[in-house]
Protein backbone atom coordinates (compact mmCIF):
# COMPACT_ATOMS: atom_id res chain seq x y z
CA UNK A 1 0.00 0.00 0.00
CA UNK A 2 2.83 2.20 0.66
CA UNK A 3 5.34 1.20 -2.06
CA UNK A 4 6.55 4.68 -2.90
CA UNK A 5 10.25 6.07 -1.73
CA UNK A 6 10.54 9.72 -0.76
CA UNK A 7 12.26 12.10 -2.67
CA UNK A 8 15.71 11.69 -4.74
CA UNK A 9 18.38 10.05 -3.83
CA UNK A 10 22.24 10.23 -4.04
CA UNK A 11 24.07 7.21 -5.33
CA UNK A 12 28.00 7.42 -6.11
CA UNK A 13 29.71 4.77 -8.73
CA UNK A 14 33.47 4.13 -8.27
CA UNK A 15 34.97 4.24 -12.00
CA UNK A 16 38.43 5.51 -13.84
CA UNK A 17 38.55 8.77 -14.30
CA UNK A 18 37.91 9.08 -17.94
CA UNK A 19 34.74 6.86 -18.04
CA UNK A 20 33.43 9.72 -15.22
CA UNK A 21 34.11 12.53 -17.43
CA UNK A 22 32.29 11.14 -20.89
CA UNK A 23 29.85 10.22 -18.56
CA UNK A 24 29.23 13.46 -17.00
CA UNK A 25 29.53 15.33 -20.57
CA UNK A 26 27.20 12.93 -22.39
CA UNK A 27 29.43 11.21 -24.58
CA UNK A 28 28.54 7.81 -23.26
CA UNK A 29 26.08 6.06 -20.64
CA UNK A 30 26.90 3.49 -18.10
CA UNK A 31 26.74 -0.27 -19.00
CA UNK A 32 24.23 -2.96 -16.99
CA UNK A 33 26.61 -5.09 -15.29
CA UNK A 34 25.67 -8.58 -15.84
CA UNK A 35 27.86 -10.49 -14.21
CA UNK A 36 26.43 -14.04 -12.88
CA UNK A 37 28.03 -13.15 -9.05
CA UNK A 38 26.49 -9.45 -8.89
CA UNK A 39 24.98 -9.34 -5.38
CA UNK A 40 21.42 -7.20 -6.44
CA UNK A 41 21.46 -8.86 -10.14
CA UNK A 42 21.76 -7.20 -13.37
CA UNK A 43 21.66 -3.53 -13.32
CA UNK A 44 24.08 -0.25 -12.79
CA UNK A 45 25.21 -0.40 -9.29
CA UNK A 46 26.26 2.79 -6.93
CA UNK A 47 26.66 2.93 -3.39
CA UNK A 48 24.15 5.21 -1.65
CA UNK A 49 25.21 8.56 0.22
CA UNK A 50 28.86 6.56 0.10
CA UNK A 51 31.38 8.76 -1.94
CA UNK A 52 34.45 6.95 0.11
CA UNK A 53 33.41 3.93 -0.53
CA UNK A 54 32.58 4.46 -4.05
CA UNK A 55 36.30 5.75 -4.13
CA UNK A 56 37.68 3.01 -2.51
CA UNK A 57 36.01 0.68 -4.82
CA UNK A 58 37.82 2.08 -7.68
CA UNK A 59 41.01 2.26 -6.37
CA UNK A 60 40.63 -1.44 -5.33
CA UNK A 61 39.99 -2.07 -8.96
CA UNK A 62 43.06 -0.55 -9.60
CA UNK A 63 45.35 -2.14 -7.58
CA UNK A 64 44.03 -5.50 -7.34
CA UNK A 65 43.43 -6.58 -10.69
CA UNK A 66 46.59 -6.88 -13.17
CA UNK A 67 43.93 -6.13 -16.42
CA UNK A 68 41.69 -3.73 -14.59
CA UNK A 69 40.18 -0.37 -17.07
CA UNK A 70 40.88 1.68 -13.70
CA UNK A 71 43.95 4.17 -14.86
CA UNK A 72 43.20 6.35 -12.65
CA UNK A 73 40.28 5.58 -9.83
CA UNK A 74 37.30 8.58 -9.52
CA UNK A 75 33.96 8.95 -7.85
CA UNK A 76 30.91 9.60 -10.51
CA UNK A 77 27.97 10.90 -8.84
CA UNK A 78 24.20 10.48 -9.23
CA UNK A 79 21.44 12.10 -8.60
CA UNK A 80 18.26 8.87 -8.98
CA UNK A 81 14.83 7.97 -8.50
CA UNK A 82 14.32 4.83 -7.36
CA UNK A 83 11.11 4.26 -8.65
CA UNK A 84 9.34 0.94 -8.16
CA UNK A 85 12.20 -0.44 -6.10
CA UNK A 86 12.57 -4.25 -4.89
CA UNK A 87 13.65 -2.68 -1.24
CA UNK A 88 15.58 -5.54 0.56
CA UNK A 89 15.17 -3.47 3.58
CA UNK A 90 11.47 -3.68 3.25
CA UNK A 91 9.58 -6.86 4.82
CA UNK A 92 7.12 -6.84 1.83
CA UNK A 93 9.87 -7.57 -0.67
CA UNK A 94 12.03 -9.86 1.47
CA UNK A 95 9.43 -12.18 1.42
CA UNK A 96 9.25 -11.70 -2.30
CA UNK A 97 12.72 -12.51 -2.37
CA UNK A 98 12.04 -15.81 -0.12
CA UNK A 99 9.22 -17.03 -2.40
CA UNK A 100 11.74 -16.64 -5.50
CA UNK A 101 14.14 -18.40 -3.74
CA UNK A 102 11.85 -21.65 -3.16
CA UNK A 103 10.71 -21.29 -6.95
CA UNK A 104 14.08 -21.08 -7.94
CA UNK A 105 14.91 -24.27 -5.80
CA UNK A 106 12.40 -25.96 -6.52
CA UNK A 107 12.72 -25.89 -10.36
CA UNK A 108 16.45 -26.31 -9.79
CA UNK A 109 15.89 -29.55 -8.21
CA UNK A 110 13.12 -30.69 -10.59
CA UNK A 111 15.82 -30.61 -13.21
CA UNK A 112 18.16 -31.80 -11.99
CA UNK A 113 20.31 -29.02 -12.16
CA UNK A 114 22.79 -28.06 -8.97
CA UNK A 115 21.68 -25.13 -6.94
CA UNK A 116 23.46 -22.06 -7.50
CA UNK A 117 25.72 -21.09 -4.56
CA UNK A 118 27.32 -17.93 -2.82
CA UNK A 119 31.32 -18.25 -2.92
CA UNK A 120 33.88 -16.08 -0.69
CA UNK A 121 37.21 -15.62 -2.27
CA UNK A 122 40.42 -16.20 -0.60
CA UNK A 123 41.19 -13.74 2.42
CA UNK A 124 38.06 -12.70 3.17
CA UNK A 125 35.46 -14.12 5.11
CA UNK A 126 32.40 -12.26 2.69
CA UNK A 127 31.06 -14.33 0.30
CA UNK A 128 31.62 -11.88 -2.93
CA UNK A 129 30.86 -13.83 -5.18
CA UNK A 130 26.79 -14.12 -5.01
CA UNK A 131 25.71 -16.28 -7.59
CA UNK A 132 22.79 -17.75 -5.75
CA UNK A 133 21.37 -14.59 -4.78
CA UNK A 134 22.35 -12.88 -8.34
CA UNK A 135 19.90 -15.91 -9.89
CA UNK A 136 17.17 -15.32 -7.22
CA UNK A 137 16.95 -11.49 -7.86
CA UNK A 138 16.82 -12.27 -11.69
CA UNK A 139 14.34 -15.25 -11.24
CA UNK A 140 11.96 -12.22 -10.05
CA UNK A 141 11.61 -10.45 -12.90
CA UNK A 142 11.29 -13.61 -14.92
CA UNK A 143 8.24 -14.31 -12.72
CA UNK A 144 6.71 -11.03 -13.07
CA UNK A 145 7.06 -11.18 -17.08
CA UNK A 146 5.12 -14.51 -16.85
CA UNK A 147 2.57 -12.81 -14.94
CA UNK A 148 2.38 -9.43 -16.94
CA UNK A 149 3.19 -7.65 -13.58
CA UNK A 150 5.01 -4.30 -13.08
CA UNK A 151 8.54 -4.58 -13.49
CA UNK A 152 11.15 -3.34 -11.15
CA UNK A 153 12.93 0.07 -11.63
CA UNK A 154 15.50 -0.67 -8.86
CA UNK A 155 16.95 -2.71 -6.07
CA UNK A 156 18.21 -1.92 -2.89
CA UNK A 157 19.92 -3.84 -0.12
CA UNK A 158 21.99 -3.61 3.02
CA UNK A 159 25.11 -5.54 3.13
CA UNK A 160 26.96 -6.09 6.82
CA UNK A 161 30.34 -6.78 5.33
CA UNK A 162 34.55 -6.53 6.76
CA UNK A 163 35.31 -6.88 10.11
CA UNK A 164 34.23 -5.66 13.51
CA UNK A 165 34.62 -2.11 14.63
CA UNK A 166 35.57 -3.60 17.92
CA UNK A 167 35.50 -6.64 20.07
CA UNK A 168 32.02 -7.74 20.19
CA UNK A 169 30.90 -5.48 18.36
CA UNK A 170 27.71 -5.46 15.70
CA UNK A 171 29.20 -2.93 13.81
CA UNK A 172 31.41 -3.41 10.86
CA UNK A 173 33.50 -1.43 8.86
CA UNK A 174 32.48 -2.01 4.88
CA UNK A 175 29.03 -1.59 6.07
CA UNK A 176 27.01 -0.29 3.36
CA UNK A 177 23.74 0.40 1.22
CA UNK A 178 24.13 -0.92 -2.29
CA UNK A 179 21.71 0.26 -5.02
CA UNK A 180 21.00 -1.51 -8.93
CA UNK A 181 19.43 0.44 -11.45
CA UNK A 182 17.39 -1.75 -14.12
CA UNK A 183 15.67 1.23 -15.54
CA UNK A 184 18.43 4.18 -16.90
CA UNK A 185 15.26 6.72 -16.92
CA UNK A 186 15.59 6.37 -13.24
CA UNK A 187 18.92 8.33 -13.03
CA UNK A 188 17.83 12.21 -13.26
CA UNK A 189 21.65 13.37 -14.12
CA UNK A 190 24.94 12.82 -12.98
CA UNK A 191 27.62 15.14 -11.32
CA UNK A 192 31.38 15.32 -10.46
CA UNK A 193 31.27 15.54 -6.95
CA UNK A 194 32.85 18.53 -5.25
CA UNK A 195 35.12 19.39 -2.59
CA UNK A 196 33.03 21.13 0.39
CA UNK A 197 34.27 24.49 1.30
CA UNK A 198 36.02 24.25 4.83
CA UNK A 199 34.55 28.29 5.45
CA UNK A 200 31.18 26.68 6.05
CA UNK A 201 29.49 23.67 7.31
CA UNK A 202 28.39 21.09 5.44
CA UNK A 203 24.33 20.41 5.64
Amino acid sequence: MYPAKPGLIIGFHGCDKAIRDKVVSGKISLNHSTNRYDWLGNGIYFWENNQQRAQAFATELKEQRSNSKVKIPAVLGAVIDLGFCLDLLDSEYIDLVTSSYNNLHQSFTTLGIPVPRNLGLKGSNDLLLRNLDCAVIENLPLQRRNSNMQPFDSVRGVFIEGGPLYENAGFFNKNHIQICIRNPNCIKGFFIPRISDNNYRVP
